[in-house]
């Protein structure tokens, strides 16, 4: 008989939490976006990681994104916050020991001061959080998923948090929507993206990953990532994944902050759609793909069923 096992070389990911919380019913409103499952219904939560695993993902990621005083408030942050993401590790980690394949478990560590706002970014006051978090996810994840970072910064100060933790660190920063500017792939903070690579290999990533952007503009930031690598082997180092992971957002302007609110879903990104991005991306270089917001379990079926080969 044969089984779907990972084509060599190629991980595929879990999608967005949000959407598929607020696709199947759960509690959802904002400003708690895909948290308040989290605190009034978690077995929607384990549903959702389940409705991914299903699908073919390799790696679910832990439900603490939202889990950060920007969503769920500073009080209950305080009295919580431990325990919510102590949570959001153990439901992650009961549906990947229980799935028919192995799968991992990334704890996601958030952008603490809003996403898409590197001019937003406090590191006094998003290290106490990050703190926090990581403490809450820590006897559960398999590897550190900090996600849509949109500036070097944010990504020192979760190495710097993180400290002798042995378990890998990924890296996943957010790309500016309106592509390339002055020839270059560039975060959200306007640095290079090029610049974010290098800093990921100087802070001893296992990964770098571009996320929560349009599929348009993720394949200029592999190239300039390869190239970044290439030169980093030269010198011992850089031997490290690249990684996509695209959001069905439509273009978000400067001034946005992801989940402030409902933001459209694109109707031209259905799975096939999407995954005419994906094999781009693994041609360019990338060997880990899934998705970010309103990219479901139907999308990763999909993903899953071309970047897997059957096995006697």
């Amino acid at each position: 008989m044969s089984t779907a096992e990972p084509r060599p070389g190629v991980t595929v990911l879990d999608g967005g939490m949000g959407r598929e919380l607020l696709r199947r019913g759960a509690p959802f409103r904002q400003p708690e976006w895909s948290a308040l499952a989290l605190i009034e219904a978690p077995e929607h939560v384990s549903r959702a990681h389940q409705a991914f695993v299903d699908a073919g993902a390799r790696i679910i990621t832990t439900n603490s994104y939202a889990l950060v005083p920007f969503h769920i408030g500073a009080e209950r942050f305080a009295s919580e916050g431990l325990r919510l993401a102590a949570l959001a590790g153990r439901l992650a980690r009961e549906v990947a020991d229980a799935a028919p394949h192995p799968v991992r478990v990334a704890g996601s560590l958030p952008p603490i001061c809003g996403s898409y706002r590197a001019d937003w970014f406090d590191p006094e006051f998003a290290r106490p959080i990050l703190e926090v978090l990581v403490k809450g996810l820590a006897g559960s994840v398999d590897h550190w998923q900090a996600e849509t970072l949109s500036t070097i910064a944010e990504a020192e100060l979760v190495r710097a948090v993180l400290g002798d933790d042995r378990r890998p660190l990924w890296l996943s920063f957010t790309l500016n929507d309106d592509g390339a500017i002055g020839g270059l792939p560039r975060l959200r903070s306007g640095e290079p993206a090029g610049e974010a690579v290098a800093a990921a290999v100087r802070l001893g990533a296992a990964a770098v990953l571009f996320n929560c952007s349009q599929p348009e503009v993720m394949a200029d930031a592999i190239d300039r990532a390869r190239e970044v690598l290439t030169t980093a082997r030269r010198f011992g180092s850089g031997g490290i994944a690249i990684g996509v992971y695209a959001n069905a957002f439509p273009p978000q302007s400067a001034t946005a902050t992801a989940n402030d609110d409902l933001t459209a879903i694109r109707a031209d990104l259905d799975p096939p759609a999407y995954l005419v991005w994906a094999k781009e991306w693994v041609r360019r270089g990338a060997t880990v793909v899934g998705g970010c917001c309103g990219i479901g379990p139907e999308h990763i079926r999909a993903l899953s069923a071309e970047f897997s080969a059957p096995r006697d």
